[in-house]
């Protein structure tokens, strides 16, 4: 007997919202073009839709800007301009969609998950055989607690919750429903507003790979989980200074320290971190302070150091790289740095989001030789070493 021939499934589409700018995850760019194992964050959840057998194109919700960014995108596949919010992006692609049919399956997802597996999308598109729905989910594996004023109050039972992914799958036509219906309110995702139609949302297996890029670390767990390659060891220097006036701040390591002169330059004039900084993007091979933070562009006027050094991480972070240890050395006569090493080493631990065993700071005189010796300014001088994954 011969073998009964595959259900043949409805047009599927995608709808791929890439509008957001990401500003949590501390990038000069938006998230979604920050490069993950050589190629850009939305390209990996485009590749993976692209490839499944199932689906027919989709609708890419993203500015001029990301789309130029991106390159070439399948024939298939048109854009939608984003909207303020989520809501009103997938209320754009739905309008795009204008020509498909209600009968239609549509995936909604969210490019800042590029783990996309062609498993998690044939269990969505299973449970429509019999929802109007689906959701990927996850099961939560830690404890949890409500937590009020830094305060951990009573535990929540876990066992009834669980952690809500994308991509999520509808039938077209329910989808449309469900948006026409929701008028001002809001949702943090589609298939809230289709369960306030009093629809049932089938629940399947998530995937641990579709972990979402909120924070610069989030990179570093991505290409973990992706697998994106081999990464390779990067190593930069830094060297900076600044002269000692009368009546100023003075700004060292993230710290102001009481003395009777400070720094002197166009921003607060923090040595140590200006070093740090430069030592990062040398490792990056990304020039160095001045090209990123112009002396003449006023807006770095009297600015906190503790930006630029936060902006080199970032970009570290975008990378889809991480940073092992960084070391900074002081010159100064006075004041002591000595007193001061604890607070510099964990404020620059915080800048950069490392663990505070990956941070030295040391402190030198030149003997009362030269400027320095002569207290007449403070210089630095710094190390970073990096992971940075292979192109």
């Amino acid at each position: 007997m011969a073998e009964s021939p595959p259900p043949v499934l409805p047009h599927v589409a995608v709808i791929l919202l890439a509008g957001g700018q990401g500003t949590r995850a501390g990038f000069d760019l938006p998230k979604q073009l920050a490069m993950l194992g050589g190629k850009p964050v939305l390209r990996w959840s485009l590749d993976a839709f692209s490839a499944h057998p199932a689906i027919g194109g989709g609708v890419l919700v993203a500015n001029g800007d990301v789309m130029a960014a991106l390159g070439d995108v399948p024939d298939t596949w048109f854009s939608a301009d984003p909207g303020e919010e989520r809501q009103q992006s997938v209320a754009n692609a739905l309008a795009a969609l204008r020509d498909w049919d209600d009968g239609a399956f549509v995936l909604v997802h969210d490019a800042a998950r590029p783990g996309v597996t062609a498993e998690v999308i044939d269990r969505l598109l299973a449970a429509l055989g019999d929802a109007e729905a689906a959701i990927p989910t996850l099961p939560v594996p830690d404890t949890l607690v409500e937590q009020s004023a830094h305060l951990a109050g009573e535990v929540v039972d876990r066992g009834a919750l669980a952690r809500v992914q994308t991509p999520q799958a509808f039938r077209l036509g329910t989808l449309r429903r469900a948006h026409a219906e929701a008028a001002e309110s809001a949702a943090t995702d589609d298939a809230q507003l289709v369960r306030r139609l009093g629809l049932a949302v089938a629940a399947v297996p998530g995937d641990p790979r579709l972990h979402k890029l909120t924070y610069a670390e989030d990179m570093m767990i991505l290409s973990g989980l992706l697998g994106t390659g081999t990464m390779r060891t990067a190593v930069g220097m830094g060297y900076d200074v600044h002269r000692l006036v009368p009546d100023k701040p003075l700004w060292i390591g993230g710290i102001e320290i009481a003395h009777s002169h400070g720094l002197e330059g166009h921003s607060d004039a923090d040595v140590g971190l200006h070093a740090l900084t430069d030592a990062i993007l040398g490792a990056l091979g990304d020039g160095d302070i001045g090209d990123h933070f112009p002396p003449s562009d006023p807006q770095w006027r009297g600015a906190a150091s503790y930006r630029f050094l936060g902006f080199a991480a970032g970009k570290v972070a975008a990378r889809g790289g991480r940073i092992d240890h960084v070391d900074l050395t002081i010159i100064a006569e006075a004041p002591k740095i000595g007193p001061h090493r604890t607070a510099m080493r964990a404020r620059i631990a915080e800048i950069l989001v490392i663990p505070l065993e990956r941070v030295s700071v040391k402190a030198t005189t030149t003997e009362r030789l030269g400027f320095t010796g002569r207290r007449e300014g403070i210089a630095a001088q710094a190390a970073a070493t990096l992971q940075l994954p292979e192109i």
